[in-house]
């Protein structure tokens, strides 16, 4: 099998802890330039704004010269350039360091906060402010964590080793123990493990059940519950599909407080607004580390506010 060639580094800088955006021409097309291709590929930039960004020197090739509109096309060719960045809300939360050592950094993540940058999330995000923060421009992360949830992420700081970490979470040699605010239903039996096939569609919001051979499977053990109607349970996954917690719980009658999708969805919330957080936590991350062979167990200090009073969690 013909191993496919790594793509040269970047010859520009990361900004404010954010990648620049990376483009390979295809290997075939009918494009006479680069600028051609790169205002189709782009057109959802908006009218104008590859050929502004061409104009000003600011797509530039493998050397780090500039591109300009009328640069010729070459098939397998690189360009890199820095995404103009609309303004975001920053998340008022702090991010806390659990561990870092020379090989892994693992954070502790408040809710809101996106993992890595994705869609109108870019700068606001775990990643990026570790990157800043650390001053660590090549630290990845092994996994991600939904933007509502809050608690553990595991980092790599070597660019090399991050597919070892990877491949840890992709081979399931990680325990992960999660904590979730929902209903008390006296009637559900707990401990109990809930294994269902769950699909996640490209556009739709929510994922759902579907028969089939399970590919999700979560351990549901036994609820701490108080007078309020509400308890607190603990949540163990075999494995990780999107919203795998979020649609298990549903499905058992028991919706995790502040879930904006389960179980159905909500109008959309204003950017800015950071009441009533998602009440799920990823509370532990256990492994051997397969570079050092350190037996880690990391635990999040964080707390989920629906449990500490349930008053002000509603209220905010």
């Amino acid at each position: 099998m013909r191993r496919r060639t790594p793509p040269p580094p970047s010859p520009l800088p990361q900004r404010d802890g954010v990648d620049p955006v990376r483009v390979r021409l295809p290997g075939t097309g009918a494009w006479a330039t680069v600028g051609e291709h790169l205002v189709e590929r782009l057109s959802g930039a908006g009218t104008g704004v590859v050929a502004r960004m061409l104009d000003a020197g600011l797509v530039v090739g493998a050397d780090g010269r500039p591109v300009t509109a009328d640069t010729a096309y070459v098939p397998g060719m690189y360009v890199w350039f820095h995404r103009e960045l609309p303004p975001e809300v920053p998340v008022p939360f702090p991010v806390e360091v659990v561990y870092r050592d020379e090989h892994i950094v693992v954070a502790d993540k408040p809710h809101f906060l996106a993992t890595t940058p994705r869609g109108s999330h870019v700068s606001e995000t775990l990643l990026a402010r570790l990157r800043r923060d650390l001053d660590l421009p090549a630290l990845g992360a092994a996994h991600r964590l939904d933007r509502l949830t809050a608690g553990l992420v595991l980092f790599t700081v070597r660019p090399e080793e991050r597919g070892a970490y990877q491949t840890l979470f992709g081979d399931r040699r990680v325990h992960k123990e999660y904590e979730a605010v929902a209903p008390h239903d006296p009637r559900l039996a707990l401990p109990r493990t809930v294994r269902s096939r769950i699909v996640k569609e490209r556009g739709v919001l929510t994922a759902r059940e579907v028969e089939g051979e399970p590919n999700a499977v979560t351990r549901i053990g036994p609820a701490e519950h108080r007078g309020d109607g509400h308890a607190r349970y603990l949540l163990v996954p075999a494995t990780g599909q999107t919203h795998q917690l979020r649609v298990h719980m549903n499905a058992l009658g028991v919706p995790i407080l502040g879930d904006p999708l389960y179980p159905e969805p909500a109008p959309p919330v204003p950017a800015g607004d950071f009441r009533r957080p998602l009440q799920l936590l990823a509370r532990t991350l256990e492994f051997t580390d397969p570079v050092t062979g350190a037996a880690h167990r990391f635990t999040s200090t964080r707390e989920l506010a629906a449990w500490t009073s349930y008053a002000d969690w509603a209220g905010r």
